[in-house]
């Protein structure tokens, strides 16, 4: 069985690569999807960084591939041939958001939805926080990938001068 796990990822954090990781052991194959219009810059990091991104921290992977789409992710898994979606939980305001949409996404396609629950070491932090804090100097190390804190580190003295 194939799956999907869509999210913006800007910046893929250590829960994301916790949810891949756990995920990918219960599928054939694991399309880790970047989603937003890669014509606007509209996050720290474009599409193309995300991905790349996410390429080097799930290289150790083999199931896991990466790729993005613009459109409605209900699009995606038919176009694909894909029958699952993953998502991870944090809190109960998760599962709130994310029901709808599953059930709506199973409505249009069939395409069943997976919860996992973030393990209890990462289920306070999101990429926007992580992003915050590091815009004002705080450590987000063991929070983030080292390959992404290097990245975000490098984006913020960029854009600060």
């Amino acid at each position: 069985m194939r799956a999907v796990c869509p999210g913006s990822f800007d910046p893929v954090t250590m829960g994301h690569l916790d949810i891949f990781r756990r995920a990918a052991a219960h599928f054939e194959e694991l399309t880790v999807l970047v989603t937003g219009n890669p014509n606007k810059r509209t996050g720290l990091f474009t599409i193309d960084e995300r991905m790349e991104l996410i390429r080097s921290v799930t290289r150790d992977i083999p199931n896991v591939r990466v790729d993005w789409w613009g459109g409605l992710l209900v699009e995606y898994t038919t176009k694909h041939g894909i029958t699952a979606l993953v998502k991870g939980l944090r809190t109960a305001l998760d599962y709130e958001y994310e029901l709808p949409m599953a059930q709506m996404n199973r409505r249009l396609t069939g395409v069943d939805t997976f919860f996992l629950l973030t393990d209890e070491k990462y289920g306070y932090i999101s990429s926007s926080l992580l992003k915050e804090v590091a815009k004002y100097g705080g450590d987000v190390r063991g929070l983030l990938p080292d390959a992404v804190v290097e990245a975000v580190e490098a984006k913020y003295r960029s854009t600060n001068g």
